[in-house]
């Protein structure tokens, strides 16, 4: 393993602090492991909160801005927060309008953000959770509790820092990200294991030629090992997958994202999203919101997570809104050709 630290158990401590310090005009850290929007204290509106693992940047400190997330939570690499600073987030984000609490489904975020909204309406504080749990390869829909989430994680910060920025209640919100929560889907695809950046353990291992179907986030077994595909084809297998899980019909709108996982490169990103795009023009569905990048890695892992999430014109209003953070910008929209 080759990677550029210092002292192993400061490394989370010094990757905030180094990023903080790369974008001042966004962020700035508090007790050194929350993520805080530099504009929070001039808000006057419902917050929205998110809790993580380190080790999967951008995600989730790279969205941390004006219309996405208003405070981050970062735990060690590739380990949730504890409880007292999921609160201390919370407690921090609350402006007196109440607080959205987005976390992933993995165990122990579910421990950590459940504890932490029990804590905090003890105290007063108005909070609500909306869970993410859109890996299709992990569960059927029917039962999307033991689904984990993944990279959906990223454009609900951006439909739910809209909502916010828009003035919406706290219900109101929670309601819109609760019908994107559950209109989406994502399937992995992967072709090498992700090292560990402290204890240098590899995470999955792969022959070479071969490629996963439905890995998991840290390099979990999806059982879809097969031999390696070309983009195109990869790109069709896994677009039908979504589609199929969606029951997405002709006509309908969707948001699709191509997401590497840190060791692919945009070059091949781009041939999967080339593809995607064309095989959902010939199922006459219009993509009518797209991202192509890296939005949560895994370290060195290579291949990628393809998102989908079925649009409605509220949902598309949100995610055309302007909203501005290290990682993800967008200005006011301008009418394309769709």
């Amino acid at each position: 393993m080759k990677k550029f630290i210092n002292d192993p158990a400061q490394l989370v401590d010094e990757l905030l602090e180094g990023y903080a310090l790369a974008y001042p005009e966004f962020v700035r850290i508090v007790d050194k492991r929350l993520v805080v929007n530099q504009d929070l204290e001039n808000q006057d509106r419902v917050t929205v909160v998110t809790l993580g693992g380190s080790g999967h940047e951008p995600a989730a400190c790279g969205f941390v801005g004006n219309g996405l997330l208003d405070v981050s939570a970062s735990g060690e690499i590739f380990v949730s927060p504890d409880t007292q600073t999921v609160v201390k987030a919370i407690q921090l984000a609350d402006r007196g309008r109440g607080v959205l609490l987005i976390a992933l489904n993995h165990t122990a975020d579910m421990i950590s953000s459940q504890q932490a909204v029990e804590i905090c309406r003890s105290q007063g504080i108005q909070v609500n959770r909306v869970v993410i749990q859109e890996d299709i390869s992990a569960a059927p829909r029917s039962q999307a509790q033991d689904r984990r989430g993944l990279v959906g994680c990223v454009p609900m910060y951006k439909i739910a820092g809209a909502a916010a920025a828009a003035g919406k209640s706290l219900e109101e919100i929670t309601a819109i990200a609760q019908r994107f929560a559950d209109q989406m889907a994502t399937l992995v695809v992967g072709i090498q294991g992700a090292t560990h950046p402290i204890t240098g353990s590899l995470l999955a291992e792969f022959a070479e030629g071969d490629m996963e179907i439905g890995m998991g986030q840290h390099g979990e077994e999806g059982g879809g090992r097969q031999k390696l595909r070309s983009a195109d084809d990869t790109a069709v297998l896994m677009a039908s997958a979504l589609l199929q899980d969606l029951s997405i019909q002709r006509s309908e709108n969707v948001l699709l994202l191509v997401d590497g996982l840190g060791a692919t490169t945009l070059m091949e990103l781009f041939l999967i999203y080339r593809r995607c795009d064309a095989f959902l023009k010939e199922k006459g569905i219009t993509i009518t919101a797209r991202r192509v990048g890296e939005f949560l890695t895994v370290q060195d892992a290579a291949g990628f997570q393809l998102f989908m999430a079925r649009m409605d014109d509220e949902l598309q209003q949100l995610w055309e809104a302007p909203c501005q953070s290290a990682y993800f910008t967008q200005l006011a929209h301008r009418p394309e050709n769709r």
